[in-house]
């Protein structure tokens, strides 16, 4: 399963939708830069293939950066997303 990552300008937490494939989740990918890079404020509709019923829409001048991200049975550090990490105090 393949999460793509939505980062929006003056949200603190991320808008995700799940694709099976790596080519799906490469064309959202995609899609989302083609939008971004139109400067355009567009509204970018996406459904989740993970949760059927999720679907979510945003202006795409609000997109500050989208990213994949594979999540697979075997996450290394539990739940945490991706990029963060935490330093041990000793």
């Amino acid at each position: 399963m393949f999460t793509i990552d939505l980062s929006i300008r003056n949200t603190a937490f991320p808008i995700s939708v799940q694709r099976k494939s790596a080519e799906d989740a490469e064309a959202v990918y995609q899609l989302i830069l083609a939008a971004i890079r139109s400067g355009n404020p567009d509204i970018v509709e996406l459904k989740c293939e993970g949760k059927t019923e999720k679907k979510i829409a945003v202006r795409a001048s609000e997109i500050s950066g989208v990213q994949i991200v594979q999540k697979d049975g075997t996450a290394i550090g539990g739940a945490r997303p991706p990029g963060f990490f935490a330093v041990a105090a000793e």
